[in-house]
């Protein structure tokens, strides 16, 4: 836990708000995590009431104020979904807030090299596979339901021992509920959020990870590779940038099957991407993987495919070096598709009656 000097200003629970709560996690955010923390804490903005409180005077002796909770945010979808950031959110009485998570310690494997060899004839499967397979189209009114097995990381450092551990998010729940043009939905994510889940959609949603704009683009690689390579920015690594984006389409969305294929056969002509023989997903499941090192974070992101059906089961995150005290091996992040469906309300699950609103 860092524990920084109080400043001679200060308000004193400042102080006491250090010792108390969790660390801050590891600031590494695919762009997919990246776009739920938003969105999430934009839901909040939103939740809030308008009127400030007003701040009062300092007093000699102040009454302790309630204490802040942390609550810890992840994305699958995914960040996504990868991925998780320590949020503080103020407590109030009509505030409806979650507890700070248990953290448990990050489960660690054996490293296996990945073959750039095998990445053609592999994407050339997956894509087949993918193109075969029909999936549902979402109509007027008609939500895409999605509901996964997630786990991401959050970092911590001791200011005064100089120590530094990593712990992630146990195994959970996530449903997500999509309008196909992104602008309504419902994410719950028990012991996440707060309780029954937070609305999404609110605002203008980013295009690429909606169905609507996703249906309308033809499959060829060559344009989604250029699409990729157009949200790259700042000084991260383009390449690995690219595919976190194709990665952040595919993770927590239906896409169109002749599309998913196409998308595939894009990420393939990424450099640096290699297949992994053998990874496992959040449920478990074996499977075989296209996979790509982040050359200043050290994790090598992994998109685990079935190895009989091709089809996509989940992701996999794992520190491939040394970076910032998270140890090779290490997973920081795990995530496995559950249930693709499309469903006629928001909130409604796969084979129940109309959900209320």
């Amino acid at each position: 836990m860092i524990r920084n000097p109080r400043r001679r200003n200060e308000p004193l629970d400042h102080a006491e708000l250090a010792r108390l709560l969790p660390a801050p996690a590891d600031p590494r955010l695919a762009a997919d995590r990246r776009r739920l923390l938003e969105e999430h804490l934009m839901n909040e903005i939103h939740r809030s009431h308008p009127t400030p409180t007003p701040t009062p005077a300092p007093a000699p002796a102040p009454a302790r104020r309630p204490l802040r909770r942390a609550a810890l945010i992840a994305a699958p979808v995914a960040a996504a979904a990868a991925l998780a950031v320590v949020v503080s959110l103020g407590v109030s009485p009509d505030t409806a807030t979650v507890a700070a998570p248990r953290l448990v310690k990050a489960p660690v494997v054996q490293i296996e090299e990945g073959s750039a060899v095998k990445v053609t004839s592999t994407v050339r499967e997956l894509a087949a596979a993918a193109t075969a397979n029909t999936t549902p189209r979402p109509g007027p009114g008609q939500y895409i339901y999605i509901k996964s097995r997630v786990s991401f990381m959050a970092s911590s450092f001791n200011g005064d021992t100089g120590e530094s551990a990593t712990w992630v998010q146990p195994l959970h729940d996530r449903e997500v509920w999509r309008s196909p043009d992104g602008t309504k939905g419902w994410l719950d994510e028990p012991g996440y959020q707060a309780k029954g889940g937070i609305a999404l959609g609110s605002g203008d949603p980013l295009k690429q990870l909606t169905y609507t704009w996703l249906a309308a683009q033809p499959a060829d690689p060559d344009a989604l590779l250029k699409f990729a390579y157009s949200t790259a920015g700042g000084t991260r690594d383009r390449d690995q940038q690219a595919f976190n984006e194709i990665g952040s389409i595919i993770r927590e969305q239906l896409v169109p099957s002749g599309l998913a294929g196409a998308l595939y056969e894009a990420a393939g002509k990424i450099p640096g991407v290699v297949v992994v023989e053998h990874a496992q997903d959040a449920s478990d499941r074996d499977g075989i993987a296209l996979a790509r090192l982040d050359p200043q974070t050290g994790e090598r992101s992994e998109w685990i495919f079935d190895r009989e059906s091709h089809q996509y089961l989940g992701s996999r995150g794992v520190q491939i070096r040394e970076v910032n005290g998270v140890k090779p091996g290490t997973v920081v992040e795990r995530t496995a598709i559950v249930t693709r469906a499309v469903v006629d309300a928001n909130k409604q699950h796969p084979g129940a009656g109309r959900a209320k609103a």
